[in-house]
């Protein structure tokens, strides 16, 4: 823990989190990466002498001092707290910064009152999330996670393939995460069709339907690409009747949340070989358990939710948008990524 006051100030709560199974992070290597020192704000204000002088900071870890730190704070800057009665621990309240993209682990919003801000840090991981589509789109059209399996089985199978040039990819969820995909791999030569909740178009995409018209996009996918945040709207909606849509020379890449596909239908499927291959970098509960099917399915590639966490960066890219929108809550102006509590993103 540690202590930077002064009661004239705009006092900002840090909560870090100790790595440990089901949460978030779910290991140390997720500690270390994630974790927000006096040496990381130090850095990010460093060219800030104005901002400075009008705040301090109280640095803690999970819950050890939150209800008292909190009852005098004004900004809490975390991944998660606890949300039951925070009006009156927290009665100074104006803006909570949650550093991931997805908040439905705070959903639903009805703890926070219509004056309370919450921004997210959607954006500031595109371009390691971008790389990571463009990978994983090639190791679909290259049978890597077939080869993979073989390999595994000792099987030394030839599985060749073609440029990625004329196939059809659909690109469900065309936020940052999704997009970043699909101006790497646009020019390549693929199509990408995207689905979104309105159907606004999308740099990358040849063409964007809304999620309601997503059946008549599915059979023609040779990828599917789900980059969806967890919302009432999302759940279970690649389900199995959905699934059953899909060529059996599909792939899928999930890089959204476990929610909006079903598993155990993927798993089924990729079983009976009636969907070729997939990439799931979100799991829950993470890490996954060792008894879980998963790690027996064939021509399945798992990545441990690394997606879009910039090693070594992470923390400074999101102290980069907490400090720009410190700036505009100082001013009283309008904050960045805001989070519409009644759509849960």
């Amino acid at each position: 823990m540690e202590i930077l006051t002064d009661n004239k100030k705009i006092k900002i709560h840090i909560k870090n989190n100790h790595g440990r199974s089901g949460s978030f992070p779910c290991d140390l290597e997720g500690e270390k990466n994630f974790t927000i020192t006096k040496e990381h704000l130090d850095k990010a204000l460093e060219n800030e002498t104005t901002i400075k002088k009008q705040v301090e900071f109280f640095i803690d870890w999970d819950e050890d001092n939150f209800n008292s730190s909190m009852s005098s704070s004004k900004i809490l800057l975390t991944y998660d707290f606890p949300t039951s009665n925070l009006e009156k621990i927290a009665p100074n309240l104006k803006w909570i910064h949650c550093t991931a993209a997805g908040v439905e682990h705070l959903s639903p919003f009805s703890w926070a009152s219509k004056e309370l801000i919450i921004t997210n840090s959607s954006g500031v991981h595109a371009k390691k999330a971008g790389e990571y589509g463009l990978m994983s789109v090639l190791m679909l059209q290259n049978h890597m996670p077939r080869i993979i399996t073989n390999q595994k089985n000792k099987e030394f199978v030839s599985l060749f393939s073609n440029p990625i040039v004329g196939k059809n990819i659909v690109l469900v969820g065309t936020g940052s995460l999704g997009s970043s995909m699909a101006k790497l791999v646009e020019p390549l030569g693929a199509n990408i069709i995207g689905v979104n909740k309105k159907g606004k178009p999308v740099e990358g995409c040849s063409k964007v339907i809304t999620i309601e018209k997503i059946d008549t996009v599915l059979p023609k996918a040779d990828i599917l690409y789900l980059a969806l945040p967890e919302t009432s709207e999302t759940k279970n909606l690649i389900n199995r009747k959905r699934l059953d849509l899909l060529k059996p020379t599909c792939g899928i890449v999930n890089i959204g949340r476990q929610s909006v596909l079903d598993y155990d239908a993927l798993c089924e499927k990729l079983n009976k070989k009636e969907i070729a291959a997939a990439i799931l970098d979100v799991f829950t509960p993470e890490p996954i358990d060792k008894n879980s099917k998963l790690w027996h399915t064939p021509n399945l590639v798992i990545t441990p939710h690394v997606s879009s966490d910039d090693n070594g960066n992470y923390v400074k890219m999101t102290l980069d948008l907490f400090v720009k929108n410190l700036k505009l809550f100082i001013e009283n102006k309008e904050l960045e990524n805001q989070i519409d509590k009644n759509l849960g993103y």
